[in-house]
């Protein structure tokens, strides 16, 4: 199975077989009949791809009722630290952090329910990132937490001083005060 549990309930690393030659790869980013056999029945309706520079940390967000969103995470040039945070309130795992390199190199993907705060930090000089939702993008339901929240800790794998982030992450608020009607239905 393509499929990789990474400890937290839901939250999947996804290693697609690659087939390579000397006229360079071939793999399928997305397969349903794959990933309805791994449990994930999501009816993926937007893709989006961001280019960033090296430092920039975007996150941490997502998104509540009736757009909460649950995610596949991918990078077509460079590598990022991907970071998930399990938001939601009775899960065993409520709190945890999980991290992960996801580069145009190791074609690594990670699925993220909905349920989760998700952000990312850029490794590599620039990097594309392309991530299909299941929900549509809606200003009204988007929440975050602030990056540096103490109690999550995450070392985003760059120093701090070279971080670049944008001025609507920066008011975030932390885990304890953000707007989180998610519930862990295990």
């Amino acid at each position: 199975m393509p499929f990789i549990e990474t400890g937290l309930p839901g939250l999947l690393v996804f290693e697609p077989m690659v087939f390579e030659d000397s006229r360079g790869f071939f793999f399928e980013a997305y397969n349903q009949k794959i990933f309805g056999g791994a449990g994930i029945e999501c009816q993926f309706v937007q893709d989006n791809q961001s280019r960033s520079t090296y430092g920039v940390i975007r996150g941490l967000h997502y998104q509540v009722a009736p757009f909460a969103q649950a995610k596949l995470v991918r990078v077509l040039v460079g590598s990022i630290l991907d970071v998930a945070v399990d938001i939601r309130k009775g899960s065993p795992t409520f709190g945890k952090v999980f991290a992960i390199e996801l580069s145009a190199d190791n074609k690594k993907q990670l699925f993220i329910p909905a349920g989760f705060a998700h952000g990312f930090s850029v490794l590599s000089e620039v990097a594309e990132v392309m991530y299909k939702c299941d929900q549509f993008y809606s200003k009204a339901n988007e929440h975050g937490i602030i990056y540096n929240d103490a109690t999550l800790n995450i070392d985003w794998q760059i120093p701090l001083e070279k971080a670049i982030i944008s001025d609507k992450d920066l008011v975030l608020p932390g885990l304890a005060n953000c707007v989180n009607p998610f519930e862990f239905k295990g």
